[in-house]
């Protein structure tokens, strides 16, 4: 009976030799190879006394921006969440009160706004999703703990701080065009 595909390989029965029945020769192999190897500069990093260099462009831990008055930008759209392939954003939206103009942009603001880092795959879809660029991905790492409700980040750890000093630069992960359109004072978003 001949095969369908006429891909058939004939194997060899071929008798092993006294020293490829001992292993000695895979044995040896294998030590040649591990002490080169014990020469060779290691590949691993001390992390946390060494770190290494990060391009300028490394996806780590989220930040939502202030405007430059020092108002959150996040308007609860929800486009964020819906982008996430990993569904690690949740959000409640809610109405700006009179008198919160100098603390939200927009009339609707995230009341809560969390993302689970455990979920979180860093692909940056949130921040091309986002209109208002209100979150991007910064250089820091997430740090590493024992429990896991440390990992959901809400507002008080994703907000930047009110001070302009002590904002996040995030121009390094923003294209020529996108820093072009956003000195435009023409168009409706840099209002």
């Amino acid at each position: 009976m001949t095969s369908l595909s006429n891909r058939s390989k004939v194997v060899s029965d071929k008798k092993m030799s006294f020293t490829e029945r001992i292993y000695l020769p895979g044995i040896v192999k294998g030590m040649w190879i591990t002490l080169k190897h014990i020469f060779q500069r290691k590949a691993t990093v001390r992390y946390p006394e060494v770190t290494r260099n990060f391009s300028e462009i490394y996806r780590g831990r989220h930040v939502l921006k202030r405007d430059d008055e020092g108002r959150e930008r996040c308007t609860a759209c929800g486009l964020c969440a819906v982008a996430c392939p990993a569904e690690a954003i949740t959000m409640v939206a809610a109405e700006r009160k009179p008198g919160e103009e100098n603390l939200y942009r927009e009339e609707k603001y995230a009341s809560l706004y969390e993302i689970n880092m455990l979920r979180c795959i860093f692909c940056g879809l949130c921040e091309e999703a986002c209109p208002k660029e209100a979150i991007f991905l910064t250089k820091e790492i997430v740090k590493a703990d024992y429990k896991r409700d440390k990992f959901i980040y809400g507002k008080e750890e994703l907000v930047e701080p009110a001070d302009p000093d002590k904002r996040i630069d995030i121009s390094k992960r923003q294209t020529p065009d996108v820093i072009k359109f956003k000195k435009d004072k023409k168009e409706k978003h840099n209002e």
